[in-house]
């Protein structure tokens, strides 16, 4: 897993309604990236509609948001459409991403659950790791975005 300090490795996907999203587009702007193990699960849907559902307070708070799973593409663009989100989501079949992230479960072929906090330059500020308490994990993310409120992480 990344740490607190280190750069966040490129990131790059095609979305639910087929943009090219990357970190590097994002430059300047700070981001969540949330890794979650399977779409339409019931744990990563509470997770992705908490994300979605606080989405706006997220961005008011300055921060871009990313959804990665493991998925093939087109399952995560259904999962996507199925609830609404209006955030960037990334299917992740290869694994490439989730393993530079260092979030892939050694024995399963899915990703953790692991949110990274990136500041403009794309240096991890914060990490929250909740495998199962969907909720906790994203109380902390939201904790930590109003404490980062109009400065820079």
């Amino acid at each position: 897993m990344l740490k607190v300090g280190d750069v966040a490795p490129p990131l790059e996907g095609r979305t639910a309604d087929g943009r090219v999203v990357s970190l590097e587009a994002l430059r300047g702007k700070p981001v969540v990236v949330y890794f979650f193990p399977k779409a339409f699960t019931p744990v990563c849907t509470v997770e992705t509609k908490g994300f979605r559902d606080n989405y706006e307070d997220l961005k008011q708070y300055g921060f871009e948001v990313i959804g990665v799973s493991t998925d093939a593409p087109d399952t995560q663009c259904r999962f996507a459409e199925a609830h609404g989100v209006a955030y960037p989501m990334l299917g992740d079949s290869d694994k490439k991403v989730t393993r530079a992230y260092g979030v892939l479960w050694p024995l399963l072929p899915v990703a953790r659950r692991v949110t990274y906090v990136l500041d403009e330059r794309h240096v991890v500020v914060a990490v929250f790791h909740h495998e199962f308490q969907a909720n906790k994990h994203l109380d902390d993310v939201i904790r930590f975005a109003k404490s980062h409120r109009g400065r820079n992480t």
